[in-house]
């Protein structure tokens, strides 16, 4: 039995003159652990389908349903890291952790507290940085904290909205290793959001493209058989790593350019109507 579900999800946003569908018939069924990535163009509506999956939005038809019940709105068994930091600037590494343990775990000491955020603060390589603020953390750190801070709410489902997009390469890279070894010690079911298909493959169990919107709606299944744990340097010499890559850089291709091309034919059939500046024309 699924873990984590949409049935038939449609969502989309705007008054009824100018409404923009964003989901169409979105699908989804995801088992406990697993590690799920989630690659799309920008504007395709991968924001919305994780806003979606914590409860942050509703649908406008389906359900999303997670552990058999249906998500009605946000909560901390659904743990979501986004694409900016959201941390509070005159609070430390600790005190920004320490802030969303309280509220989750209310009934722990300030001793038990304590020890709970320097766990989470050491998985990510923070420990040194335990009492700096963020004004003096560099974005790679201030993400790390972004991740501890939502893992130490210990949370049953981890949405990650394209977490890593606006790093470097190589804190990039030391990020998904990082998370890839957390998420092997602490099992927690992942959705991860990229545009990135190496990211994606490196880091997930399988992998759904999102097709370009509006109406977009998640495509087929690419299931990713690599063993665990990869290696980045060696995985780029892999026929199985370089044949997957291919196969999901072609479908998106693919439906990349059938969705150019049918924009194309309702823009000739159906061409947008623009004003007319009657003092020009009787200038």
């Amino acid at each position: 039995m699924s873990y984590l579900k949409m049935n038939q999800v449609n969502i989309g946003f705007g008054p009824s003159s100018e409404r923009t569908e964003v989901l169409k018939n979105v699908n989804l069924e995801i088992n406990e652990n697993e590690f799920v990535a989630i690659v799309g163009f920008s504007g395709s509506g991968k924001s919305t389908l994780i806003n979606l999956l914590s409860g942050l939005a509703l649908p406008d038809s389906g359900e999303v349903i997670m552990a058999g019940k249906r998500v009605l709105s946000a909560h901390p068994d659904r743990g979501v890291v986004f694409q900016n930091y959201s941390l509070l600037p005159w609070l430390t590494v600790a005190g920004n952790i320490e802030l969303a343990v309280k509220q989750v775990f209310p009934e722990m000491t300030a001793a038990q507290r304590k020890e709970h955020v320097e766990k989470y603060v050491d998985m990510v390589s923070l420990t040194p940085a335990l009492l700096k603020r963020p004004s003096e953390l560099s974005g790679g750190m201030r993400q790390r904290v972004s991740v501890a801070r939502t893992l130490s709410m210990q949370p049953k489902v981890l949405l990650m909205d394209e977490p890593f997009s606006a790093l470097d390469a190589l804190t990039r890279a030391n990020l998904q290793d990082e998370l890839t070894a957390i998420w092997s010690k602490e099992k927690r079911t992942v959705v991860f959001i990229t545009n990135d298909v190496d990211e994606a493959i490196l880091m997930a169990d399988r992998i759904i493209p999102l097709t370009p919107g509006p109406e977009a709606t998640l495509g087929p299944n690419f299931k990713v058989d690599l063993d665990r744990p990869r290696d980045r340097a060696a995985i780029n010499h892999n026929n199985e790593f370089i044949a997957l890559r291919n196969k999901i850089n072609q479908y998106l291709i693919k439906i990349k350019e059938d969705h150019e091309q049918l924009s194309e034919r309702h823009n000739l059939t159906c061409p947008d109507l623009q004003p007319i500046d009657l003092r020009v024309m009787y200038k």
